[in-house]
């Protein structure tokens, strides 16, 4: 394990960490005093938390349990909850005899439970509460895309240790089955590319900005009123809530371990309307993309805004959707479209866990027979080749051109296209797009224009997706 792994789930290892870190005395109601009634080879469930996705995955099971019978070889029967506020439960088609607590414990010890939900969120309580359920000899299917991506590894090693199941498919693009898939239906291919629209409330953004002629404000104010964005949306727009999803699917199609921390990572923040119209001229539309791409046994990652071909399917994907564009080298070329968030897809997503469960599945947590991964070769960031978009605010003056394609010119990148637009007015913008070039020669060349003096303001420069 790396030290900030360790660190995550040292409250647990320690003792009695849950409930230190819970902070409450085991406490628990009976919701209906009837039996629960279930058969004895039923596949019973406790669910941690029961907010959006929680309550989404109780109405699911309840819902369609005729259905989920018919599709699993065990029963599903929900027989916990561990929620502090009841409210939460009212109106969901809860069992009979389910019974609710705020004892941790209650869930991750107790030997008639099988499998336990962790749908909190966090980090530090929720990595303690699923390692003490694993080491329990517990299955465990969870959404929890941050734990999975910065201190998964102590999770996958002590499932592979006990033989246990640690099943995440809502960790990534809610509904859309890309774990699954990429586990099971694409494990013959060797997955040579992948590219994601991984965060729906950025594409929700850059849609309503290329629909609407939205300035970036105002479209994420939008994003907020409707609920696709959060009070604080720094995780989505900043483009980390990509980049958790990201490491995650590092791991099923490359079978590597790309630490979160080592990941390059650039949110949304400062696009332009200027950049949008610009990119549209070019053929292109701006989208918030997770990649990676694998080289000479390297792996070449990273979450960027990035400009892709009006015709390309990524590029059509709008408002709060997620996609996922994978390469394989028998398979060729799939496409992934569809809600990314949401209680009842990502509620899909759990309940499609669980009937892997109910089916008897053998432990399968990375898709991969070893199922600790090791450490990615990775190409750095300083060295990865793409073509690239650059805008740069100058003085309309005789020669700027000039000076700036010369800066670019010493570091071998070599201009494809350009868009020069003169007005009378202090500033004007320069548009170029690249041929490729190593993102270190960028930077240089970069740097050199504003040194000289010849910006007015920081270029704007985005990767390109041809």
């Amino acid at each position: 394990m790396n030290g900030r792994a360790d660190c995550k789930v040292s409250a647990l290892q320690n003792g009695g960490g849950i409930d230190k870190m819970l902070g409450c005395k085991s406490v628990q109601w009976m919701f209906r005093s009837k039996a629960m009634g279930c058969t004895s080879d039923a596949l019973r469930v406790g669910l941690a938390g029961c907010g959006t996705v929680g309550s989404g995955v109780v109405r699911l099971l309840g819902e369609n349990a005729d259905w989920l019978r018919m599709r699993g070889r065990r029963e599903i029967v929900l027989t916990h909850i561990l929620e502090r506020d009841l409210q939460r439960l009212e109106g969901l088609p809860v069992p009979q005899g389910l019974q609710v607590t705020a004892d941790p414990a209650q869930l991750a010890d107790n030997p008639d439970i099988d499998v336990v939900v962790e749908l909190m969120g966090g980090i530090d309580f929720p990595g303690a509460f699923i390692l003490r359920a694993l080491d329990n000899g517990k299955h465990v299917v969870t959404a929890n895309k941050a734990l999975l991506a910065e201190a998964g590894l102590p999770l996958l090693e002590k499932a592979a240790e006990r033989g246990v199941s640690l099943l995440y498919e809502a960790s990534v693009a809610g509904g859309i089955p890309i774990v699954q898939a990429m586990k099971e239906s694409l494990a013959a291919n060797r997955i040579t590319a992948l590219s994601g629209i991984l965060n729906g409330t950025s594409n929700y953004i850059l849609s309503k900005m290329e629909a609407e002629g939205l300035d970036f404000a105002a479209a994420l104010a939008q994003a907020q009123d409707l609920g696709f964005a959060e009070a604080d949306p720094s995780l989505d727009i900043d483009g980390q809530d990509a980049a958790h999803k990201l490491v995650i699917l590092i791991r099923l199609a490359c079978g590597a371990e790309y630490p979160y921390t080592e990941l390059p990572v650039r949110g949304i923040r400062g696009i332009d309307q200027l950049d949008i119209g610009f990119a549209r001229e070019f053929g292109y539309h701006i989208k918030l993309l997770g990649t990676v791409r694998a080289e000479d046994g390297c792996l070449q990652a990273g979450v960027f805004p990035t400009l892709i071909r009006k015709s390309a399917l990524l590029a059509q994907v709008g408002g709060a959707f997620n996609a996922i564009w994978v390469s394989g080298n028998a398979v060729e070329s799939l496409f992934f479209h569809g809600k990314g968030a949401g209680a009842m897809p990502t509620a899909s997503a759990v309940a499609g866990d669980l009937l892997t469960l109910a089916r008897g599945a053998a432990p399968n947590n990375t898709g991969f027979v070893r199922q600790v991964p090791p450490m990615a070769r990775i190409m750095p960031p300083a060295e990865a080749v793409s073509r690239y978009y650059v805008r740069v605010m100058v003085r309309d003056t005789p020669g700027v051109l000039r000076d700036l394609a010369g800066a670019m010119a010493a570091e071998g990148i070599s201009i494809a296209q350009a868009i020069q637009k003169t007005e009378e007015q202090r500033a004007v913008p320069l548009v170029f797009m690249t041929h490729a070039a190593r993102a270190k020669a960028m930077e240089t060349a970069l740097r050199q224009m504003e040194n000289g003096g010849l910006l007015l303001e920081p270029a704007m420069c985005y990767p390109v997706l041809d």
